[in-house]
């Protein structure tokens, strides 16, 4: 199958009206961020994806349609040959493994869903919420291909509905005709027996997360899976919640309650997290962004060489600290594994690891073992310490394809791109944001007088940078929060500084070494592997896909709540956090067995705990510190004194002459940040007698419904 036969296909699916999106080629998985929701029938789009990614697969979302999916041999209706042959009056894809996929038109005043073997064996549904891939794909080497004379040639509205037979039993894993959704079995939900008729019990925005949430808790606790849970809670949006919630937000809530244990649900309901989790909030209302806390102990393990090197790490530092040692061990497996491993979506092992730590706390410690491990693999040539311009990094790469950059005081960096007017800063970000996106595909270099234009295939970037958490956060501007880079951040904050030591002079771990060296010497692709490498596919257990999808269901609905919030650094992030999570997951597999690496559970929820707490931190300490605009600074920076006078004496009053020594402002910048914060209803302000000789003085406090989290506001 040639690339232009997968676009000509893909461009005449489009002028039938069908909307298209690649698939990473030889398998079923979206290429695109959002997956199926990217789908497209612009020309200009598909040429586009077809042009940067060539072998694409096809995929077709089935909104509008009912797909009907008989799995592998003998490719017939189970027990009945007539009703196999009624089947065959639509347009038929035969798929490589000797099935088939019947599309139809889904009637306009159905509700069906996606079901897996619930019309029969081995038969599943595909409809809104779904999608299939098409003719000529290629997986596992064969193609899907139209049935003759039954190739998909006309628009979805001129397809054929499905026979009467098929629309019954379509009819019967629907909702009863009275709105009481049922299982498979008949049985109505736990959501319909809790709540009566969904006319007498309509759920109002500000209660149907919380009350979503409880029902699929009733569900688990009786052992239902994540799928019954997931569909009876769409049946119960659709009915009652007013209006209804999104498709993903509703497989959130699914997702996140099939995670606990059926007897570990009840403690849920005690503790009242659904609450906590799944609160309604307004269309436009800023997103709420809980601080998570330092990200735990447990998180910060990684089996095989990554353990073993922030092991090493903390046994020969002055200061151990375990988060430098952890993120700079982290660094280093993915620059190893860099242009040599890949999963089924194509992802790839570099990182842009940022460890924030105060000074003294021994930032460098970590780079320095970094720096020792590669020079004796033969590796120093990969290093890096600095980006002097965005044409120094492209330079760079040229000729050495894998870069670790260990950069220190990497907020300075960012606070030049926010304020100074100079581009080289600014192209530096760019290039980083270009090299990170590159490197499952060919970056171009820029031309250059008597050169022609020459290529860097695959490269990887890794980063492990270092600052002062406060000075980085207050360096990011709005632009930098919301193009991208905040989002390809993997940001660690250090704790306190640990107990000083003086014996610490060891010798590198012969693991370590060898470890190092084995991949050095990996060469996938053969003599080509250092030009144009072939990187192994690190396969991924059934386990490890299920949990995946959950993880993508969730970040979708966050980037769902932030989009509807208009909120544009949360989709920023919240866009990048299921790629982060697979790239992760990609490395902890590398680590724990570089030769035979393979992508199992443990590695995915691993990898899905990581992400998710980094992301809510990140947003958490965005929010607190970065600005919009100096006034927006300014706006924060009261805010934060307020909550450290709170933090030290409660609900007294913080006298002006004492906030006027910390943020030495003109009157006319105090009197316009005190207005907005009064109006906004974060603090009071009143002039009271203070001191010892009861002189009246203007006094500021937070009210008493502001904590510190609402610095971010």
């Amino acid at each position: 199958m040639t690339p232009d036969e997968l676009l000509m296909a893909a461009l005449r699916y489009a002028e039938l009206g069908y909307r298209v999106f690649p698939c990473v080629p030889g398998t079923k998985a979206p290429l695109t961020e959002h997956g199926f929701h990217d789908a497209s029938a612009e020309v200009e789009q598909i040429e586009r994806w077809w042009a940067q990614h060539p072998g694409a697969n096809i995929g077709i979302p089935t909104e509008g349609l009912i797909v009907i999916d008989i799995d592998g041999e003998p490719n017939a209706w189970p027990g009945d040959p007539d009703r196999s042959a009624n089947l065959a009056q639509t347009a038929m894809a035969l798929t490589p493994r000797g099935g088939r996929h019947c599309v139809f038109r889904r009637p306009a005043d159905k509700s069906w869903r996606c079901t897996e073997s619930r019309l029969a064996p081995k038969v599943d549904t595909r409809t809104d919420g779904g999608y299939i891939v098409a003719p000529p794909s290629v997986v596992e080497g064969k193609a899907y291909r139209w049935a003759p004379d039954l190739e998909l040639d006309a628009p979805a509205d001129r397809l054929p509905e499905p026979p009467a037979w098929l629309a019954q039993e379509l009819d019967r894993l629907a909702p009863s005709a009275n709105g009481t959704p049922r299982l498979a079995n008949g049985t109505p939900t736990l959501a319909h027996v809790a709540t009566g008729s969904p006319e007498a019990n309509a759920i109002p925005e500000g209660q149907r997360n919380a009350t979503l949430a409880r029902l699929g808790g009733n569900m688990r606790r009786v052992g239902m899976t994540g799928v019954e849970i997931a569909a009876a809670l769409h049946r119960t949006n659709q009915d009652r919640c007013v209006p209804p919630l999104p498709l993903t937000e509703v497989e959130r809530i699914a997702a996140s309650v099939a995670r606990y244990e059926p007897d570990g649900i009840s403690v849920a309901f005690v503790e009242n997290h659904y609450d906590q989790m799944f609160a309604d909030k307004p269309e436009g209302e800023p997103c709420d962004n809980p601080d998570p806390g330092p990200i735990p102990d447990e998180l910060l393990r990684v089996p095989g060489f990554v353990d073993e090197v922030m092991r090493y790490t903390l046994e020969t530092a002055p200061y151990p600290e375990p988060v430098l040692a952890f993120a700079g061990a982290l660094a280093l497996q993915g620059f190893l594994a860099g242009r040599k491993v890949r999963d089924a979506m194509d992802n790839r092992t570099n990182l842009y690891v940022l460890s924030l730590a105060n000074s003294g706390v021994g930032k460098d410690h970590a780079r320095k073992v970094n720096a020792r491990i590669l020079l004796e693999a033969g590796l120093a040539d990969g290093l890096g310490t600095s980006f002097a311009s965005g044409e120094g990094i492209e330079d760079r790469l040229f000729f050495q394809p894998a870069t670790l950059f260990q950069v220190d005081e990497i907020d300075g960096l960012l606070l030049r791109v926010s304020q100074s007017k100079d581009a080289r800063h600014e192209q530096i970000v760019s290039m980083l944001l270009q090299m990170y996106s590159a490197s499952s595909t060919v970056y171009v270099m820029r031309a250059k007088a008597g050169r022609e234009r020459t290529v860097i295939s695959q490269p990887c970037l890794c980063l492990f940078g270092t600052a002062v958490p406060k000075h980085f956060y207050e360096a990011l501007s709005a632009r930098l929060m919301t193009n991208g880079f905040l989002a390809r951040l993997l940001i660690l904050e250090c704790r306190r500084r640990g107990s000083g030591r003086d014996d610490t002079a060891r010798s590198i771990p012969d693991s370590i070494l060898t470890t190092a060296r084995w991949w050095a010497d990996f060469r996938p692709g053969g003599n080509l592997g250092v030009e144009h490498p072939t990187p192994v596919l690190v396969p991924h257990t059934a386990d490890a896909q299920d949990v995946f999808r959950d993880l993508r269901l969730r970040a979708d609905a966050e980037y769902d709540q932030a989009q509807n919030a208009n909120d544009p650094a949360g989709m920023a992030i919240w866009a990048r956090a299921y790629e982060k999570t697979r790239r992760l997951a990609l490395i902890h597999a590398c680590s724990a067995c570089g030769e035979r690496p393979e992508i199992g559970r443990d590695a995915a929820e691993w990898a899905g705990a990581f992400i998710e707490h980094q992301t809510r931190r990140m947003l958490f300490m965005a929010s607190r510190y970065a600005s919009e605009s100096d006034f927006d600074a300014r706006r924060k920076r009261l805010l934060e004194v307020l909550a450290e006078w709170r933090e030290q004496h409660g609900d007294d009053w913080m006298p002006f002459w004492k906030i006027n020594r910390k943020l030495p402002w003109s009157s006319r910048e105090h009197e316009e940040v005190r207005v907005t914060l009064f109006e906004q209803r974060l603090i009071e302000a009143q002039t009271i007698a203070t001191g010892r000789r009861g002189r009246p003085g203007l006094c500021y406090r937070l009210l008493a419904t502001s904590g510190t989290e609402e610095t971010k506001a």
